[in-house]
């Protein structure tokens, strides 16, 4: 069990160095994953920046994601779930429209454009604070490859092994400290999995990335 998002991230950028997995930026998904990340970053020695992903919530279930779509509008669906639950297109339709929207204002809220950094040829290292269906890690997978990166790194504390299996058809490598067979949710793996606020996950970036 990690004590916080920082131990986690600690722990998590120390072995991503004793992997010998190399990196030209991290790229945190906020807000949760911003305490995680600048450890990270640090133990790298580069820049933090972000990748913002909205999950869309299930009919009537807003908390099971049935895909998630990022600050560009690319949408990624978990195609099986959607079978299963029987979601309608308009519905799909109306809560990209709405999630896209969400998205892009969070990104424009951390970064002054919204946008992506410069990612050409660079490699990527994307972390998040754990990965339960993996929908928003994919969404934001799916983002960070149409710039044309040369490779890319989902780093995690924790996640359940079938997201994370998925999750590797998707980035080049996974590291991932705990893969808990009896997997539930990110938060029983952490003594202290309290929200973390806009202004708190801002301050773990560099100040650059915010156009100061």
């Amino acid at each position: 069990m990690f004590q916080d998002r920082t131990d986690a991230g600690g722990q998590l950028g120390e072995r991503i160095a004793k992997d010998g997995i190399n990196a030209d930026i991290v790229l945190g998904i906020p807000r949760g994953a911003l305490p995680v990340a600048r450890p990270v970053a640090d133990e790298l020695d580069v820049p933090l920046d972000i990748v913002v992903a909205s999950k869309l919530g299930a009919p009537g279930n807003a908390e099971l994601a049935i895909g998630a779509v990022a600050s560009d509008g690319s949408l990624w669906l978990n195609d099986d779930l959607v079978d299963q639950l029987q979601v309608s297109e308009d519905f799909i339709e109306e809560e990209r429209e709405a999630e896209a929207e969400n998205a892009h204002e969070k990104a424009t809220q951390y970064r002054e454009d919204g946008r992506l950094p410069e990612l050409r040829g660079k490699h990527v290292v994307i972390v998040d604070d754990g990965v339960a269906t993996g929908a928003t890690a994919m969404a934001c997978l799916q983002q960070v490859k149409e710039a044309d990166v040369a490779r890319i790194t989902l780093a995690v504390p924790v996640g359940s092994p079938e997201s994370l299996t998925e999750l590797e058809a998707e980035a080049d490598a996974v590291a991932a400290l705990e893969m808990p067979r009896d997997f539930r949710a990110v938060g029983e793996y952490y003594q202290d999995f309290g929200q973390v606020s806009d202004e708190e996950a801002m301050a773990y970036l560099d100040k650059e990335t915010m156009g100061e």
